[in-house]
């Protein structure tokens, strides 16, 4: 156990799991978004959904969505700051067999876009991401994952772990997935060591079958931005 799992992270309260969880969740969905957050609903499954506005579990999800970090003093303010920024949120109840008890699903739209991000927050202020726009996934923050939406297609996979190691990056653990054969497929990368934005965009256009492409810093490099 480290000491962070037992003092529990630098957070605005009152609960490590309901309030430090939920502004990284918020923050990572925000990540994959990758630009400011517009429209938003907000799924809470299990305990997030009894008790999310007693714990200020509503406001750190919409402090995340915003880029803030747990330990940010104005998410007791984040649905005015939200107002002010123009973000359109809302919150539904949603019943999963078998979901973690602090979950949420996070349905963001833009017009023709929409993206979908399940993450639940384990305790300590720690977070797993679990599922990415119907992918399921098995991501825990502890090292910089790389997340790549491309068409199944031979050599993809091949292009990446061949551009990968000639930045000098060693993979630490590789996840795929693909819809059907041919189709949607996604990876997801965690790596030993850090890619850095000019190394990130050399790879968004390396390979014509890549469609998507998301970088998500290990916690450690998130609470030292």
């Amino acid at each position: 156990m480290s000491l962070m799992e037992i003092i529990g992270p630098v957070m605005v309260g009152p609960s490590s799991s309901h309030t430090a969880g939920a502004a990284k969740l918020g923050n990572v969905a925000r990540r994959l978004w990758g630009k400011d957050v517009k429209d938003v609903t907000l799924y809470l499954r299990g305990s997030f959904a009894a008790t999310y506005w007693g714990h200020g579990t509503d406001r750190a999800l919409i402090g995340g969505l915003m880029g803030w970090l747990p330990d940010d003093e104005r998410i007791p303010v984040a649905f005015d700051m939200a107002r002010e920024v123009g973000m359109s949120y809302r919150f539904r109840e949603e019943f999963v067999d078998g979901a973690h008890p602090n979950s949420v699903r996070f349905v963001m739209s833009d017009g023709d876009k929409t993206m979908e991000m399940v993450g639940a927050s384990i305790g300590g202020g720690s977070v797993r991401i679990q599922e990415i726009d119907g992918f399921p996934v098995d991501i825990g923050g502890d090292l910089p994952a790389l997340v790549i939406f491309h068409r199944d297609k031979p050599g993809v996979m091949a292009s990446i772990t061949t551009e990968i190691f000639r930045m000098k990056l060693n993979i630490a653990q590789m996840t795929l997935k693909r819809k059907a054969r041919g189709k949607d497929a996604m990876v997801v990368i965690e790596m030993d060591g850090k890619l850095d934005q000019e190394e990130l965009e050399k790879l968004e256009g390396f390979h014509s079958a890549y469609t998507r492409m998301f970088l998500l810093p290990a916690a450690a490099e998130e609470a030292q931005s």
